[in-house]
C-alpha cells in the first residue's frame, strides 16, 4: 500500500497562492473564516483520510455489500466514518448557520472531498447526503427542513438523489414513476429507480431519498417532473416510525467502488409509499439542475481523487523499484541496476499522471471559486461568475474523469506486471475511476450541452468572458521571458478553439443540430485541453513569481521548479493534440451520421 495518497503541499498552493481562498471571506457569508479555520478543516479531513479511510482500502473493495433478507449490509467501518464525518461537521460544512452548517466556501468543502475520495472512494457515502440535504435546505419545507436535515449532517441518516429508471436511463423526460396527491397533502409514490448510490444499507437507521416523479396528470416530459422526499422509513401521524414500503430489490455487483452498494429500489409495492413534495409541484427538473453544478464538481473531484492516489502509488513504486540500467550505461552490465524513475519513458508516463492530475485539481478548485462567487455576490460580479461556472462545468466534470482514467492506465503501466495484481491499489483504482465519466451525465451528454448550449447562451457571452480571464493569464505570464513562448501558444490555442466554433455555427444556424453536434465530444476533448492549458500557465505564473520575489531554498524551490517544469510537458506533450482535433471537427465528411447497415458486421 502506498504512504502518500494526495499532496497537501499542492492543495495548500492551489488554495492560498493561486487562488487566494480567504479572499471570499470579504463577503458576510464567509467572513467567520480565515485561512486558519480553513487549514484546521482540510486537517480534520485528513485525520479522517488517514484513520478511518486509507487503512481500509483494499477490504472494503473486498467485502461488497450485499443484500440477504431484505438487509444490505456495508462494512462496519463505513458507520464509523458517517459518524466521525458528522461528528467533525463536515457533512454539512457548506451549510448556513442556520442550518446547522459552517458557511464554509465551496472551495473548502470540494477540497474536503478531494482527500476523502483520494484516500478511499468506496465511502462516498456523505457527499451523497450532503447533496440531498442541500436539495431540501434549498427548496423543501420549514417541516421538511426540520426532520430530515439535522439527522443526515449528523451521519445518522444516508442521503440519496434518485432519478434514474430502468427504461429512461439518462433521459429524464421519460421518468414514470408516478405520485398520486392524497387528501393530508402527502402523495402515494409508485415506481422503480436504479443504480442508486447508497440506496439502502446498514450504516444508516434510515434512507432519505431525493426522489423524481410524475404527479398523476402532470404535463408529459421534463415539465411535469416533480421532486420529493420518500423515506425508507416514516413516521406516522401517531408520531410513530413505520417501514414506508421502499423494497431493495437488488444490488448491483460492480466493476469498481465497491464499498458502495448501488440499489434497484421498487416503490408502492403494497401501494403504501409515502412521498412529501419539495417546493412546487412540476419543478423537480430545475431544482435538481440548480444542485447539478456542486455534483458535477464532486463528481471531477472524486476522479481527480482517484488519479492523484494512483500517481502517488505509481511514483512511490518507480522510486523504489530497480529495474535494468540507463540506455546509456547498456555495456556496464556489472553497474546496479537503477531505479525505473530514470527511465525516460517513465518519467513520460509519470509526467502525464502528474499533467493530469495537478491540472484538474487546479480546474476543480477554479470552478468551486466560481460557484461560491456566484451564490454570494451580487449584480454583474454574480451573473459573470455565474456564467463562467456554467460554461466550465462540462469540462471540470469531463476532463478530470476522461483523462484521470488513463491517468490511472498510466498508473498501471508504471507498475509493469504488478499494476494488473491486487498486491498493489492501481488495478483497483483503475475500476474505481471508470464510473466517473458516466456519473451526473455522460461525457456525450457533457459535450453537447457544452456546444449545444453553453457555447452560444447569451450571444456566447460566457466564452468571451472565459476568454479574457484566460487573456489576463497570458497578459501576466508574459511578463517572463520564460513563459512567453507558453503565453503565445495558448493565444493560438484560443484563437483554434474560435476558428472550430466559427465552422460549425452554420450548421445549427441552419437548422442541422444532429450535424452541428455530431463531434460535439471532441470539441470537449479539445475545449478541456485548452482550459487546463491555462490552469498550468496560471500555476506555473504563480511559481515563477515565488522563486523572484520570495528566493525560496530547499523543498520549496523544487516544488515551484516542479510546477513550471510540468507546465512545460503540458504544452508540449497535451496541447498539440488540439491540431488533430481542430481537423476532424472542421472536415466536411461526416462519418457518424450512418444507417444502422453501414455498422453491421
Amino acid at each position: 500500500m502506498a504512504t502518500t495518497y494526495f499532496s497537501k503541499r499542492n492543495l495548500q498552493f492551489l488554495l492560498h497562492e493561486v487562488f487566494k481562498a480567504e479572499e471570499l471571506n470579504k463577503y458576510e457569508y464567509f467572513s467567520a473564516h480565515d485561512r486558519e479555520t480553513f487549514n484546521l478543516v482540510i486537517d480534520s479531513a485528513t485525520y479522517i483520510a488517514d484513520t478511518l479511510m486509507h487503512p481500509y482500502l483494499k477490504e472494503i473493495d473486498k467485502n461488497q455489500p450485499e443484500l440477504k433478507n431484505g438487509q444490505v449490509t456495508v462494512h462496519p467501518k463505513i458507520k464509523e466514518f458517517m459518524k466521525a464525518m458528522g461528528d467533525a461537521g463536515l457533512i454539512g460544512a457548506g451549510f448556513s448557520f442556520e442550518h446547522g452548517g459552517q458557511q464554509l466556501p465551496e472551495m473548502i468543502s470540494a477540497s474536503v472531498g478531494f482527500i476523502l475520495m483520494a484516500a478511499n472512494n468506496g465511502m462516498m457515502y456523505t457527499g451523497l447526503s450532503s447533496g440531498a440535504a442541500h436539495l431540501i435546505t434549498s427548496f423543501g419545507s420549514p417541516e421538511l427542513n426540520e426532520f430530515y436535515v439535522p439527522h443526515m449532517l449528523s451521519g445518522q441518516w444516508q442521503g440519496t438523489m434518485a432519478l434514474t429508471e430502468p427504461q429512461a436511463g439518462s433521459s429524464l423526460s421519460d421518468v414514470t414513476t408516478s405520485a398520486t396527491p392524497q387528501p393530508d397533502g402527502t402523495y402515494k409514490i409508485n415506481g422503480q429507480k436504479v443504480f442508486i448510490s447508497a440506496g439502502d444499507h446498514d450504516a444508516a437507521e434510515n434512507i432519505v431519498h431525493l426522489m423524481l416523479a410524475r404527479i398523476d396528470g402532470a404535463p408529459k416530459g421534463t415539465k411535469g417532473i416533480s421532486l420529493f422526499v420518500v423515506p425508507k422509513y416514516r413516521q406516522d401521524e401517531a408520531g410513530n416510525i413505520v417501514d414506508n414500503d421502499v423494497t431493495s430489490t437488488g444490488v448491483y455487483h460492480k466493476m469498481g467502488q465497491k464499498g458502495v452498494p448501488a440499489m434497484h429500489l421498487t416503490m408502492g409495492s403494497n401501494d403504501n409509499t409515502v412521498g412529501y413534495l419539495v417546493g412546487e409541484p412540476h419543478k423537480g427538473l430545475p431544482y435538481m439542475f440548480q444542485m447539478m453544478n456542486e455534483a458535477r464538481i464532486g463528481v471531477g473531484m472524486t476522479a481527480a481523487g482517484i488519479a492523484t492516489a494512483a500517481y502517488h502509488a505509481a511514483l512511490q513504486y518507480a522510486k523504489e523499484r530497480p529495474q535494468s540500467r540507463r540506455l546509456n550505461e547498456k555495456n556496464l552490465l556489472d553497474a546496479p541496476q537503477t531505479p525505473i524513475i530514470n527511465h525516460p519513458d517513465v518519467r513520460r508516463m509519470l509526467l502525464f499522471q502528474k499533467a493530469v492530475t495537478e491540472g484538474s485539481l487546479s480546474l476543480l478548485i477554479e470552478a468551486a471559486r466560481l460557484f461560491d462567487i456566484s451564490s454570494v455576490a451580487e449584480g454583474d460580479e454574480k451573473e459573470n461568475a455565474f456564467l463562467m461556472l456554467d460554461l466550465l462545468m462540462p469540462v471540470a466534470k469531463s476532463y478530470p474523469s476522461e483523462m484521470g482514467v488513463q491517468s490511472v492506465s498510466q498508473s498501471v503501466q508504471t507498475f509493469g506486471g504488478y499494476g494488473f495484481t491486487e498486491d498493489f491499489p492501481v488495478e483497483q483504482l483503475y475500476r474505481d475511476i471508470r464510473i466517473t465519466p458516466i456519473y451526473e451525465g455522460t461525457t456525450g451528454i457533457q459535450a453537447q450541452d457544452l456546444l449545444g448550449r453553453k457555447m452560444t447562451m447569451k450571444g456566447g457571452k460566457a466564452p468571451q468572458l472565459l476568454f479574457a480571464e484566460i487573456s489576463k493569464t497570458i497578459a501576466e505570464a508574459s511578463t517572463f521571458d520564460d513563459l512567453k513562448p507558453y503565453a503565445e501558444s495558448l493565444t493560438a490555442e484560443l484563437k483554434r478553439v474560435q476558428d472550430v466554433v466559427g465552422s460549425l455555427l452554420p450548421h445549427a444556424m441552419n437548422g442541422d443540430t444532429e450535424r452541428y453536434l455530431a463531434d460535439a465530444t471532441l470539441f470537449l476533448e479539445m475545449f478541456g485541453i485548452v482550459v487546463v492549458a491555462w490552469q498550468w500557465l496560471k500555476q506555473a505564473m504563480v511559481a515563477k513569481q515565488m522563486i523572484v520575489t520570495q528566493n525560496p531554498q530547499g523543498d520549496d524551490l523544487t516544488f515551484y521548479e516542479g510546477k513550471i517544469h510540468t507546465m512545460k510537458f503540458f504544452f508540449h506533450y497535451e496541447v498539440p493534440k488540439t491540431l488533430g482535433l481542430a481537423v476532424r471537427l472542421k472536415d466536411t465528411e461526416v462519418l457518424t451520421i450512418v444507417s444502422e447497415k453501414e455498422l453491421a458486421l
